[in-house]
């Protein structure tokens, strides 16, 4: 975490009183299984993109009730004292799945599960929740972000508008994932190696006496990374001429002007056609203020001249959709040594869940690379082996779409397994290319961001079967 303080009680309060009221009856050792899955991409996108793994796994591995948090929960006057002594005596014991982060990731999809005592299966939702909403809607947004730069750098400059340090944080890290190639956020260099990247504010051509001073003092620090805010005062009579005046002067290694207001587009058109003029030809043109991946490609189409961009608030509080919605729901219980499987029911359809103890498989066309389709299935399915392989059309149910010429990979891996951690998370720089490896393996049709094509989803047969077999019984009993 940012701050290296026990989050353990981190919780909704109703986590800790189910505990307590599944501890005071006879399902307290009942093993149960939970999906963590997401019903709708942000923004009408095509995808998402899994992130927070490693943060949810730093906590998992810390979870330790302290005697504090037991005075606090004697305060409350609900909790017996068996079940808080059983508190101060934790010890995680559940099997953990996950899809790696980087990972494209699609509607009602498990991109997580988590099966064990029922206590601290259910316990544990509200951080696993919080962090992987989080860091994959900005890593999703990010993404979008990114791609419509059309491989022009993306900074992500948003510390100051995140909702609190570790937004601030987690959210720079999740942008790095998804392609940003650097943070204004410090401490985010410090802890996970993105680069920290800025400039200047206006405040420092202000305390100047004129702009020339303020930015030939500037270059003279840091002349290996020159890059001058020129709009304080008037882009094109004072602030580009005395940056080309400055850059004439000391010939610095590298050097840049940053826009941060007016029109963007007939800005660095003028300003790109006076630098060339001037010889400068080297210098970088960086747009900030307030931007998102529709003004980008606008002003792109439009023909302004930008190198890269810095972009904040919009982008590290995903500000166009900035909630996620994944959801932690229950899909089978052990008796006897068997998992029964069990579904939530809803007059909304969306919310009907998918029961059992599942995994994902993703098919990659071998000719292409690109991902042809991902289908639920009971964790106890046969793999496929290459032979056909018949799906839903999404789109219509109808329809079929039969799978050939496939390579089929479970996307599911083992973190924990009886409480034990057996996964060693990647450094973000190899989280960073996976991401944009598979990225790649997803056709242009669903990176679109309007109406992008529906990525095929579907139940295998045999979870179609179970699924519908419940439907129909739990209709028949609660008529």
């Amino acid at each position: 975490m940012v701050n290296d303080y026990n989050l353990t009680m981190l919780t909704d309060f109703y986590e800790i009183t189910m505990a307590n009221g599944y501890f005071q009856s006879d399902i307290r050792d009942m093993e149960a299984c939970f999906d963590v899955f997401f019903r709708r991409v942000p923004d009408g996108g095509g995808f998402a993109i899994m992130a927070g793994l490693e943060q949810i796994i730093k906590y998992l591995k810390g979870l330790k009730f302290t005697d504090a948090d037991a005075e606090y929960l004697r305060s409350k006057n609900c909790f017996s004292e068996e079940f808080i002594q059983y508190l101060l005596d934790f010890e995680f014991k559940c099997d953990v799945w996950s899809v790696p982060e980087g990972y494209p990731i699609f509607p009602y999809e498990p991109v997580m599960i988590v099966k064990g005592p029922i206590i601290q299966a259910q316990y544990i939702e509200t951080f696993i929740l919080m962090q992987f909403n989080h860091q994959s809607l900005i890593a999703t947004k990010s993404s979008r972000i990114v791609r419509a730069a059309q491989g022009r750098p993306v900074m992500e400059f948003g510390t100051r508008r995140a909702q609190g340090a570790e937004a601030a944080v987690f959210g720079a890290r999740a942008s790095y994932i998804a392609g940003c190639v650097g943070t204004a956020c410090t401490i985010a260099d410090r802890n996970y190696g993105i680069p920290a990247l800025g400039t200047m504010a206006h405040s420092w051509v202000q305390s100047f006496d004129t702009e020339y001073e303020a930015f030939k003092t500037y270059t003279e620090l840091y002349p290996d990374n020159a890059t001058l805010l020129i709009d304080t005062y008037n882009v094109l009579k004072s602030g580009l001429p005395n940056a080309i005046k400055v850059f004439k002067e000391l010939k610095p290694a590298k050097m840049g002007i940053r826009i941060d207001s007016g029109d963007i587009t007939y800005l660095t058109r003028e300003c790109r056609k006076i630098l060339d003029a001037e010889g400068l030809q080297d210098c970088k043109i960086v747009i900030s203020n307030s931007l998102d991946e529709y003004i980008i490609r606008d002003v792109i189409l439009e023909g302004a001249k930008i190198d890269s961009f810095g972009v904040g608030e919009r982008l590290i509080t995903a500000k166009s959709e900035p909630v996620f919605g994944g959801v932690y729901k229950l899909s089978g219980v052990e008796k006897n040594g068997e998992l029964v499987p069990k579904m939530k029911i809803s007059e909304n359809v969306e919310k009907i869940t998918n029961p059992g103890f599942k995994k994902v498989v993703r098919f990659y066309a071998k000719e292409t690379g690109k991902a042809m389709a991902d289908v639920i299935m009971l964790n106890d399915e046969q793999m496929p082996d290459g032979k056909p392989y018949e799906i839903f059309d999404p789109n219509a149910v109808w329809k079929r779409k039969v799978l050939e010429n496939y390579e089929a990979k479970d996307l599911l891996v083992q973190v924990f397994d009886k409480g034990k951690c057996v996964y060693e998370c990647p450094n973000i720089q190899d989280i960073r290319k996976t991401c944009a490896e598979q990225l790649e393996t997803l056709w242009g049709e669903v990176l679109r961001f309007e109406n992008p094509q529906t990525y095929y989803v579907d139940l295998s047969k045999p979870l179609w079967n179970l699924k519908h077999d419940l439907l129909n019984r739990y209709g028949a009993e609660h008529k």
